[in-house]
């Protein structure tokens, strides 16, 4: 990864959206319901599941907040109608957390009574560290009436060993531990890659000997060895653990872990605020974002 790569990465709002739309189509199932239900009948058709996230987040309008959550009731009927192996991942900013917190608390409990009578998990997403204490106390809150929840934690952040053992001192929890992607000062996150690899080994261990159910979402090859090695050496059954990944990221390891007998899960975004992920996701991946900048004047 070099200095150009690193520098495009950060001017891409500056980029044309169309050229930034171009290449971010393998990252986002598309615009409709339609082009979510296609590539989420694709993923399981590869022997993969899949969890939806309907694009939006920061929503500061309340009729904003109820498009998404009518939009996430129409994602379950239609994964219902299409018997589709899929669960739904959510953002709390999407649904009018900063707006009003029971207003997001009406429209979380919409979504989470629409998927639970079809056995469906509702995912909460984490977003920015000026939302982690909301978000956790939500799904706290919620999972006392209704077991089809789970937090995401992000191993960056210097206090997930502190809320791992929160979550763990109450039931049984199902977690998804990624790394984390949001830009947090050194205060908040850790800054360096192999601090950031350490956290998370130490906490999928602590997930997995204490009996939660853990997605171990990762792109990042060490990580994935160590999960593999830990899941051999813990002697884990299927039923513990599944590995999750973005749509369309290595999706060759995807296949590999999915031949090997491992579950693995896509997290499958569409919806029209599909920009502002794009943007993350080639900032997330600066190599990537140089090849947006070059395509704009070579025209591939």
């Amino acid at each position: 990864m070099n200095l150009f790569d690193r520098l495009v990465a950060w001017s891409l709002p500056a980029v044309p959206k169309p050229i930034v739309g171009m290449v971010s189509k393998k990252y986002i199932a598309g615009e409709t319901r339609d082009d979510m239900v296609r590539t989420v009948r694709a993923l399981n058709d590869e022997g993969a599941r899949a969890t939806v996230d309907v694009l939006g987040e920061d929503t500061t309008e309340r009729a904003q907040a109820e498009e998404t959550v009518v939009e996430y009731e129409r994602a379950i009927e239609a994964i219902v109608e299409h018997d589709l192996d899929c669960n739904v991942s959510i953002k709390l900013t999407a649904l009018g957390l900063i707006i009003d917190p029971s207003l997001c608390r009406d429209h979380v409990e919409r979504i989470v009574a629409a998927a639970k009578p079809h056995g469906m998990f509702v995912r909460f997403d984490m977003e920015d560290s000026s939302v982690t204490t909301r978000t956790l106390d939500l799904v706290r809150s919620v999972r006392r009436e209704h077991e089809n929840v789970g937090p995401v934690l992000q191993a960056y952040l210097r206090r997930s060993a502190d809320d791992a053992r929160e979550l763990l001192s109450g039931p049984t929890p199902n977690v998804r531990l990624c790394k984390g992607i949001y830009r947090e000062p050194e205060e908040v996150a850790f800054q360096g890659r192999e601090e950031v690899r350490d956290s998370y080994r130490s906490l999928l261990r602590t997930f997995l000997e204490s009996g939660a159910y853990v997605g171990i979402a990762t792109h990042d090859a060490p990580l994935l060895e160590h999960a593999l090695a830990l899941v051999s050496e813990l002697g884990l059954s299927g039923d513990r653990y599944e590995f999750q990944m973005l749509l369309g990221v290595i999706p060759q390891v995807r296949r590999e872990l999915i031949e090997a007998g491992h579950g693995l899960r896509v997290y499958v975004p569409y919806g029209k605020a599909w920009y502002g992920y794009s943007i993350r996701r080639l900032r997330e991946n600066p190599k990537i974002a140089g090849y947006v900048f070059k395509s704009m004047f070579t025209g591939s």
